[in-house]
């Protein structure tokens, strides 16, 4: 309980993998899930080179002046929310966050449907001009990460005694991805209460977190806040709340937070695979014991409660995060 397990994932990667393994990979997302809500990942497959690549185009991006980088300002991409937004301009509990980033998602052509209505968050996504190559890497990593979604959440329904297909078949026939790519300024000179983040959960079904060689990522666990450090060539995954809300709280979406206490820039990369956007979330029937909402979960929600399209979820969610955004797209 003391320590983040990590869960090799090759298996579930592999084309025939075998039962047994299967039932062994399945038995150590089961006991990840109930205890912590978070595990790390190896044998994902993404290859270095382009881990690197990403790390090198991202340290880039944050490097230019305010100016270059307010090019792909988030308001310029509309209702599709996508885009840069600098330090304090995010907002967790109604506090503005110790961090810079671009939103990314689904590259969607003028002519797909929920373009044409502008629906929220769908829609093309805003590169910079420099560096170059950041459009074809984050594309590229967000294809494989969405890859190691499908996997994790094979081995999930294993894990809940369902058939491997069960979520792919009932609500990621065509999941919701959104793609990050955090900057959180060096802050040794600031208070230990400046949060890079504050305390959250994340929204969906499972985020899948690269983070670089800094640190600072903290998981609340029976109410104790413990570290979860990095580990080379490993990401770290949590549970959202769609999963929560499915299990009825069999498994749980877990607090996490971010504070980069020491001198260095941090970087994270969290993709979050999520339910279809007009996917109607339910209870898992399977799963007949329903919880009902906790004195210490960190907005006092019952996220038991929420009946809807996932898209509904989201956006009020986003909204919160976004306000000022949110007024102009209203």
């Amino acid at each position: 309980m003391n320590q983040i397990p990590i869960i090799d994932m090759s298996m579930l990667m592999g084309k025939k993998p075998s039962q047994n393994s299967l039932n062994a990979v399945a038995k150590d997302i089961r006991k990840a899930c109930q205890n912590h809500g978070f595990f790390y990942v190896s044998g994902h497959g993404i290859s270095e080179q382009l881990q690197f690549e990403l790390e090198s185009v991202s340290k880039q991006f944050f490097e230019l002046s305010e100016t270059e980088k307010m090019k792909i300002a988030m308001p310029k991409a509309g209702s599709a929310w996508r885009g840069y937004f600098p330090v304090g301009n995010e907002l967790t509990s109604g506090k503005p966050d110790l961090k810079e980033g671009i939103y990314f998602g689904t590259e969607l052509t003028e002519d797909h449907p929920k373009v044409r209505t502008k629906t929220p968050l769908h829609g093309k996504n805003l590169f910079p001009e420099y560096p170059a190559d950041m459009k074809r890497i984050v594309l590229e990593y967000m294809e494989a990460t969405t890859k190691i979604g499908h996997a994790l959440l094979r081995g999930i329904a294993l894990s809940l005694a369902l058939p491997s297909n069960y979520f792919e078949r009932e609500i990621t026939q065509d999941p919701f991805i959104l793609f990050r790519i955090f900057h959180y300024p060096g802050q040794a000179s600031q208070p230990n209460t400046t949060w890079g983040v504050g305390e959250h959960t994340d929204y969906g079904l499972l985020t899948i977190l690269k983070q670089d060689s800094v640190g600072g990522l903290q998981v609340k666990v029976n109410g104790n806040w413990m570290d979860a450090p990095p580990i080379p060539n490993t990401f770290v995954c949590n549970l959202g709340d769609m999963l929560d809300r499915m299990t009825g709280g069999f498994y749980r979406s877990t607090p996490h937070r971010v504070l980069n206490s020491s001198d260095k820039n941090r970087l994270s990369f969290p993709l979050f695979f999520d339910p279809g956007f007009d996917v109607h979330v339910k209870p898992i029937e399977q799963i007949a014991e329903r919880q009902s909402a906790t004195e210490d979960r960190w907005d006092g929600e019952d996220i038991y409660r929420f009946d809807g399209p996932y898209g509904n979820y989201l956006v009020n969610k986003v909204s919160k995060v976004f306000p000022e955004l949110f007024k102009e797209l209203s």
